[in-house]
């Protein structure tokens, strides 16, 4: 059925291209770019994987400069390759540049609320649950508060990689390990429970099906209501894995409700959690209605998907290259030291300064989530319609050779006191030199926990073993694109205990 709709799908496309004929360039006010095609744009350009389209991207800015329009379809897209304007858009005129593109409404799903931090356009809603999040579960005090979730998440962590040592000739591959190790720790917060390991796996299961799946909607772009009839199955498929979802995550919300309303936590609760705030929640400008219960599966997912995936990429990067870069290592195992403190993680500059040479150099996501212009606005002589959709090219303001010398070179001493990077601003207010968490009104509100738990990890990780490439093998850092930008070989080292 499906390579039937294939068929059908292409030869309407070229039928409406043939009786177009001609190729269509964006209105003179956009930003310039590349002919694009009727109805298909530069999709082809779109569908590439993340490496190529960046290589084609760079080619694009070199020919029209570092600001460009594409097209999605019929919808104009603009990327931004340059921190400068960047900054101006992000933040000098933030507001403006802080909506997001709103769904092809034929795209809508039943059941999948669009009521999330990530996806909410800019206004009453966005802000509500955006400072639900900083109060309620990011604030310093909460999470001093769960300071004894990541020393459970750490044990587990230590004990699988040492059971996978022992029965691999001390050689481990870290990209399974470190996923679940930080999706048992966000799912801690998120339901306030400490779930037997085959329930965490189910909802992690569940989870990452989704993710992976919505990539195969990028057909339904061009001609949504067509798609949805000729690629029926893949359709049907997605509408399955949300139910499943909502068959994993209604009994722990319902759960959790009755134990808040009966004032009596279980034996395993924790002190207050993510899914608290939003039964708690309401919307003023609803007349005060609490949030339904597709509500809060959309948000808990988007909590659980916004700190797993980004926290573990990043996590195996940083140590591939503490395991490339065996000077580095031992430096920070120095400066770590065996018994390794929450508390003293503030006074330890060398960890900082790897774990921000880590994000700088292999940022878990080359692009932010698209943001849409919430008014028309005039940049750099081109115009910027209302609701445009724009993006910004994260890992290539990260290598800026104007402001990082040897941009591609792992080098934490940059960071250190004397080297370019010294104090750097990771919010951009006043000049953007990386942006991994992106900049602005829509700046990952997440940054400081992000970078806690890295840094924590990192620590214990280094301060437990010693790390070297399995087989003296090279450490392979070319990339690939998955739900973030992983490592294309995952890495596989060889372990010993420092403490024997």
């Amino acid at each position: 059925m499906e390579t039937w709709g294939v068929g059908v799908l292409t030869l309407f496309l070229c039928l409406a291209l043939a009786a177009l004929l001609l190729l269509r360039r964006p209105p003179r006010s956009l930003p310039p770019g590349p002919p694009a095609i009727p109805i298909l744009g530069n999709l082809m350009w779109l569908t590439l994987p993340v490496a190529d389209f960046e290589s084609v991207l760079g080619d694009l800015w070199s020919k029209y400069g570092h600001i460009v329009t594409l097209h999605l379809g019929s919808i104009p897209v603009v990327m931004v390759g340059d921190r400068d304007l960047a900054h101006e858009m992000l933040v000098q005129h933030g507001a403006v540049f802080a909506g997001r593109p709103s769904p092809i409404p034929a795209l809508r799903l039943p059941g999948f609320s669009q009521c999330s931090i990530n996806t909410a356009g800019y206004g009453p809603l966005w802000r509500l649950l955006r400072r639900n999040l900083a109060t309620e579960m990011l604030n310093p005090s909460r999470v001093r508060q769960c300071a004894d979730a990541r020393e459970w998440v750490l044990c587990v962590l230590l004990d699988k990689l040492r059971l996978t040592a022992a029965s691999g000739d001390g050689v481990v591959i870290v990209k399974e390990t470190f996923q679940f190790a930080m999706f048992c720790l966000l799912v801690f917060l998120c339901f306030g429970e400490k779930l037997e390991e085959a329930a965490v796996r189910e909802i992690e299961a569940a989870q990452k099906d989704i993710l992976l799946f919505i990539r195969k909607l990028n057909i339904f772009a061009i001609a949504p209501k067509l798609g949805r009839y000729l690629f029926r199955g893949r359709w049907n498929r997605l509408l399955q894995f949300r139910q499943r979802q909502r068959e994993i995550f209604l009994p722990l919300i319902r759960s959790r409700r009755q134990r808040k309303e009966s004032k009596v936590p279980g034996k395993n609760s924790f002190r207050f959690c993510y899914l608290d705030s939003l039964l708690d929640l309401e919307i003023p400008e609803e007349e005060g209605r609490k949030l339904n219960d597709d509500e809060i599966i959309t948000l808990c997912a988007e909590f659980l998907d916004a700190g797993t995936d980004t926290t573990s990429t990043a996590l195996e990067w940083i140590m591939a290259n503490v395991v490339k870069h065996p000077t580095v290592q031992e430096k920070l195992a120095e400066e770590v030291g065996a018994d390794i403190k929450e508390e003293d993680l503030q006074k330890k500059p060398y960890l900082k300064a790897v774990v921000l040479e880590g994000l700088r150099r292999h940022p878990p996501a080359h692009f932010v989530l698209p943001h849409a212009v919430t008014e028309e606005i005039s940049v750099r002589g081109y115009t910027i319609p209302k609701n445009a959709s724009i993006n910004f090219a994260v890992a290539k303001m990260n290598l800026d050779g104007e402001k990082w010398q040897d941009p591609l070179e792992f080098r934490p001493e940059r960071f250190l006191p004397g080297g370019e990077g010294e104090g750097v601003d990771m919010t951009g207010s006043k000049e953007i030199w990386m942006m991994p968490f992106g900049v602005g009104r829509r700046i990952c509100p997440g940054m400081g926990l992000a970078l806690l738990h890295l840094e924590y990890f990192v620590a214990n990780l280094v301060g437990e073993f010693r790390w070297e490439a399995a087989d003296g093998g090279e450490v392979d850092l070319s990339a690939k694109t998955e739900f973030t930008v992983v490592m294309r070989t995952p890495l596989r080292a060889r372990i010993s205990s420092r403490r024997e």
